[in-house]
């Protein structure tokens, strides 16, 4: 079995700018999570990012910009030497497509990734700026941990076995 460090996108990996990220030239990679998400890697961890991307239900953005800056999020880590192992989105809001199993709190991104990649989740991680990441780590058997948003990931680090 492997173990896995999830991570939510916006205020974890990219700035948060408060509402959705909606082009690519707003997308802004934390550049200080760099060395400590290669230290997890190199620990063992998988890196999977789970993300409720409700602008794209809310028609702010397309498909094609949430992969555009996907794609620029993979590259930087990788020119890093950091590996995401894949990115799963929620592309639901409440008020236009109802209640869903994926969006967080809703741990069904989580559930599925854990099958995939034949993950422990008792060993595992969820790293989140909101209540709502580590309830949906929790409700997954993860054990979540709340950072404030664009904190770096080296000051919970310790809480990583």
């Amino acid at each position: 079995m492997n173990k896995a460090v999830f991570l939510d996108r916006d205020g974890v990996l990219n700035k948060e700018l408060g509402d959705y990220v909606c082009h690519l030239e707003d997308f802004k990679v934390l550049e200080h999570n760099f060395n400590v998400l290669k230290q997890l890697q190199d620990r063992g961890y998988l890196l999977i990012v789970i993300t409720n991307q409700g602008g794209l239900a809310k028609g702010w953005y397309s498909v094609d910009e949430l992969n555009k800056m996907h794609d620029q999020l993979k590259k930087q880590y990788a020119a890093q030497g950091v590996l995401i192992s894949e990115v799963y989105y929620c592309n639901h809001h409440p008020e236009y497509n109802g209640k869903c199993l994926c969006r967080k709190p809703g741990s069904l991104m989580l559930e599925k990734a854990v099958a995939r990649f034949e993950i422990d989740a008792s060993k595992s991680y969820f790293i989140g700026d909101r209540e709502r990441d580590v309830l949906a780590g929790e409700a997954a058997g993860v054990t979540g941990i709340l950072i404030d948003s664009d904190q770096p990931i080296d000051e919970v680090l310790h809480l990583i076995d």
